[in-house]
């Protein structure tokens, strides 16, 4: 079992993703901002993190910059309601192993959880 911290400023999404995590077993750990989640991230050292774009304090994008900056190497999808390429990329330039647009589908969560976590 894994620990997979969620970040998302809205309760509606963080639950929605929970939910996902929840039904294939693993624990959950939630931040609302960018400046939580970097401190869940060195104080829970989830295994896998669920990180939405557009988050107050410290965005999405500030936040993988920060990770990459420390050598961070857990596992980072983006979650974003932002179709825009250019989002996408600099996502994916930043480290994060895949962006999702909301609503996130539990199948392909799912597959880059077990992926990452080699499950």
């Amino acid at each position: 079992m894994a620990l997979i911290l969620i970040v998302d400023d809205a309760l509606l999404s963080r639950s929605m993703v929970k939910k996902i995590v929840k039904n294939l077993g693993h624990s959950t750990i939630e931040a609302k901002d960018g400046e939580e989640a970097l401190s869940k991230i060195e104080q829970e050292k989830p295994d896998f993190v669920c990180l939405d774009m557009l988050i107050p304090k410290l965005n999405g994008i500030e936040v993988l910059q920060k990770l990459q900056e420390e050598n961070c190497s857990i596992p980072v999808v983006m979650i974003t309601a932002d179709t825009q390429e250019t989002t996408r990329q600099k996502g994916l330039e930043l480290g994060a192993i895949s962006v999702l647009n909301k609503p996130v589908k539990a199948e392909i969560l799912k597959e880059l959880i077990n992926n990452s976590l080699n499950l």
